[in-house]
């Protein structure tokens, strides 16, 4: 019986345990208190990158630019500088954001490069209007 115990949890309990230390040392929030209108921009940029790109669902577009916008705030969110954005991490972070997006989410399958253009125009709005905003 203690065998067929060990079999049983043991498993289970390394599983939750290597998920516990994993999970642990992440920053509890790296994103500042614009997220949301973050989210908002990228959201209306994939919708619009996505129509260009032919993924013809508007929801998923939508949830892709608005994650990639998400994504490219919480970026910027752990610089020592956030007021010094670059270009090039804000459409290599949205483009990240967009691939595993469209993984998850399954739009656009077998189109990663066209998740890839979709998050890139999330990342590249936030960037351009994060830098044309008065602070």
């Amino acid at each position: 019986m203690k065998l067929t115990l060990k079999r049983t949890f043991l498993p289970s309990l390394v599983a939750a345990s290597l998920v516990g230390v994993s999970f642990a040392p992440l920053q509890p929030a790296a994103a500042d208190d614009r997220v949301v209108e973050d989210a908002l921009v990228g959201a209306g940029a994939g919708v619009i990158t996505g129509a260009i790109t032919g993924c013809r669902s508007v929801l998923g577009n939508a949830i892709n630019g608005a994650v990639s916008g998400a994504a490219v705030n919480g970026a910027n969110g752990l610089r020592r500088n956030p007021r010094r954005r670059s270009i090039g991490q804000d459409l290599g972070v949205g483009t990240g954001a967009g691939v595993v997006t469209g993984a998850i989410t399954g739009n656009c399958r077998n189109r990663t490069l066209n998740n890839a253009i979709n998050g890139a125009g999330a990342g590249a709005a936030v960037h351009i209007w994060r830098n044309n905003r008065r602070r």
